[in-house]
Order: structure tokens, then C-alpha cells, then sequence
């Protein structure tokens, strides 16, 4: 290979690479224990399939879409369509780039699983196929390159996301939204039935999955393993554990109880929130963002409640609650060690916290706006929605029928 090859820069990227896809099982697992029983297998599967379409989609022309040259403005990639004309001694800085879009590649396929969360026991799955193959390519692909691409109009602007706060954790969040007020409440949602966990060993095992790939996810996009990885390591262990013990403090002191799931939820609401964040504040800042993110999305789980949207797994209000905390608290706890700009309190001006705000505002808009319109189309196509008798009789019913 070129002389320019680090073997161990890239033995970790193989590492974080291998580390992120596992999250998709951890996610399946941590989705199919919050349902009933009756929903399940379907809501596991939802998860998998991610896996097959988005990879195939990724190596015909989404990798290309991403992270090609900017065909532009910044604002899409136009490359070779099919990674097989990239050759294996070909490099992505110091590392080959085959494995470099593996990596980007697991980020896209978790991304359109988290999603799924949002309308969980209510949708069919083939048309579930044929909507997430559509929203990669008009919703993932196009934001990715804005954020994580050299030439993508939000990273040469300055915008700090380290791990993908925005492409991943808001972008999922406002999509899930998206589609929910496309389907529609479900039958035990309009009931005022809330999600009955069948199996909380699942959920605990999907978290435990999820949080050992979140090493790899955030680490990882150090693509070395250097100090920043250091630092994206350390700081992800800290808010995940500063986020499930607010969540359950927060729990303690607003009813006098902790629920069975509070533990997971808190301890998610932190990751998610350190994920654009990771290799840019330190300790204390990645404590304060665990904590806060445990605060606000204590409470942004609540308004489905009060707006009558069935976000059934809570995808908007963790995920793209905690994903605008992290974006924003960059304005605020950047350091400016490294890379990036500082914030706030760290000596910065306030150029750098309205830069993050625009960027949650461009991408929650473009995610919300085109979501809705191909959930719209997809079920207008296909009939997304299931009946309230498919839905009485549960998804798993109905896996046969597609």
C-alpha cells in the first residue's frame, strides 16, 4: 500500500467500524423490548433489513452522494457511483478508504433504524422497506454531505459535529417525527395506553450493545488513535453515566418513583447529546451535557402527550431532543482544543453558537419537510398505515403479508 498508510489509525477504524454496526442489533434488541410481544419480531426485523438495503444502496451511488466532490454550493456529493472502482491501496487520509466508507456506511444504516422507533406497531413492513430506501437517498445522503464532507456548506461554514448530532441523532428525531404525523396516532396511542415493554432484559441488552458501539461511533470519527479519540472515549463514558443518574434523580424527584426504564433512557439521552460534542468539551463540559440532556428530554418525551403526536418510542423526544442539547451546548462548552472554535465560555464569541443554532434550524427543516412528503407519497402508494384491526392483532400477525 502507499507509504502514506498508518496501520494503526486504520486497524482502529476497522475496529469502530465492526464496534457501530453492532448498535443495529443492540437497537433491534432495545426496540423489540419496549413493544408487546405481538410487535417484536417485526419491530427486530425493521432494524436488520436496514442493514442489506442501506449497504447496497451505499456501494451503487451513496457513498459517491456523500462524500464525492461537491457538485455545487455544498450541498451534494457528485462521485464515482459504485465503490468498486475505488481500489484497496487507495486512501482516505492515512487510512484505506474502502474501510473509511464502511465506517460512514454503519452511520447511515443506524440512522434510518432509529426512525422506525417512531411509528412502532403501526406500519407495514414492506412499505417500511420502500420508504427507508427513498429517505436515505433524498434525506441521509444529501445532509451528510452538508456536515460531514470537506466541501458540504455546513462544515466549511464552521459547524461543529464531531460524531453526527445532526446527521444521525437530530435527522432521525425530526424524521421520526415526520412520519408519525403521516400514520397517524395508533390504536393504544388514541386509547391513551402507553408503550407496555414486553421484555426489559432486551431493552438492557440493547442499551449495553448500544453504548459499547457508541465507543466505536464516537471514538472512531477521530479516525486515529490519538488523543482526540482519547478524549471522544472518555467523554462518552461520562455523559451516559451522568445522564442515566440525573434521569432517574429527576424521576425521584418529580413522582416519588423510578420506572423500570428510566436507567435506559437517561443513559441514551446522554450519549446522544455527547455525540457531536465528544472531542470538544471536557470532562466537566461532558458531565454538565449528560446531565442537561437527562433534563430536557425528561420533558420532551412528555409532549406527544400534550401536542397528540405517537412518537411510540420516544425517537423525537430523546434523540432529537438530546441532539439539538449537544449541538447547541457547543456554543457554550467548545473548548477549543485541537479543533474547532471555542465557546462561549471558554473565551469564544457568539459566532459559533449561532452558527450551531442555524444548523439545527437548516437540518431540522430539511429532514422534517422531506420526510413528510415521502411518507406521504410511500403511503399513499402502498397503504404504510395498518388498519386498527391489523394493529389490534399486532405486526408480527401481518410480517407475512409485508
Amino acid at each position: 500500500m502507499s507509504t502514506g498508510l498508518n496501520t494503526g489509525d486504520s486497524a482502529w477504524l476497522m475496529v469502530s467500524t465492526a464496534m457501530v454496526l453492532l448498535m443495529t442489533p443492540g437497537l433491534a434488541f432495545f426496540y423489540g423490548g419496549m413493544v408487546r410481544s405481538k410487535n417484536m419480531l417485526t419491530m427486530l426485523y425493521m432494524s436488520f433489513i436496514c442493514i442489506s438495503l442501506v449497504t447496497v444502496l451505499w456501494f451503487l451511488y451513496g457513498y459517491g452522494m456523500a462524500f464525492g466532490n461537491d457538485a455545487g454550493g455544498g450541498f451534494i456529493g457528485w462521485g464515482d457511483w459504485r465503490l468498486g472502482h475505488v481500489p484497496p491501496n487507495a486512501l482516505q487520509g492515512r487510512i484505506p478508504e474502502q474501510i473509511y466508507a464502511c465506517f460512514q456506511l454503519t452511520f447511515a444504516i443506524i440512522t434510518v433504524a432509529l426512525i422506525s422507533g417512531s411509528i412502532a406497531g403501526r406500519a407495514r413492513f414492506g412499505p417500511w422497506m420502500l420508504f427507508a430506501a427513498v429517505w436515505v437517498t433524498l434525506v441521509y445522503l444529501p445532509i451528510a454531505h452538508w456536515v460531514f464532507a470537506p466541501s458540504g456548506w455546513l462544515n466549511s461554514w464552521g459547524v461543529l459535529d464531531f460524531a453526527g448530532g445532526l446527521v444521525v441523532e437530530l435527522n432521525s428525531g425530526i424524521s421520526g417525527l415526520a412520519l408519525a404525523l403521516v400514520l397517524g396516532p395508533g390504536v393504544a396511542f388514541r386509547r391513551g395506553e402507553g408503550p407496555r415493554p414486553d421484555n426489559v432484559p432486551f431493552v438492557l441488552l440493547g442499551l449495553g450493545l448500544l453504548w459499547f458501539g457508541w465507543f466505536g461511533f464516537n471514538a472512531g470519527s477521530a479516525l486515529s488513535d490519538g488523543g482526540l479519540a482519547t478524549r471522544a472515549f472518555v467523554s462518552t463514558m461520562i455523559a451516559g453515566c451522568a445522564g442515566m443518574l440525573a434521569w432517574r434523580l429527576l424521576e425521584w424527584l418529580r413522582f416519588r418513583r423510578m420506572s423500570r426504564l428510566g436507567s435506559a433512557s437517561g443513559a441514551l439521552a446522554g450519549l446522544v447529546a455527547i455525540t457531536p460534542s465528544c472531542a470538544f468539551v471536557g470532562v466537566e463540559g461532558a458531565f454538565a451535557i449528560g446531565v442537561v440532556a437527562a433534563l430536557v428530554c425528561t420533558y420532551a418525551v412528555e409532549l406527544k402527550l400534550v401536542a397528540g403526536y405517537d412518537d411510540t418510542l420516544d425517537v423525537t423526544g430523546i434523540h432529537g431532543a438530546g441532539g439539538i442539547v449537544g449541538v447547541v451546548a457547543l456554543g457554550f462548552l467548545a473548548t477549543g482544543w485541537d479543533q474547532g472554535a471555542p465557546g462561549l465560555f471558554y473565551g469564544g464569541s457568539a459566532a459559533l453558537l449561532g452558527k450551531q443554532v442555524v444548523a439545527v434550524l437548516a437540518v431540522g427543516l430539511y429532514a422534517f419537510t422531506v420526510t413528510y412528503l415521502i411518507g406521504r407519497v410511500v403511503d399513499r402508494l402502498t397503504r404504510m398505515r395498518m388498519t386498527d384491526e391489523e394493529q389490534a392483532r399486532g405486526t408480527d400477525s401481518a410480517f407475512a403479508e409485508g
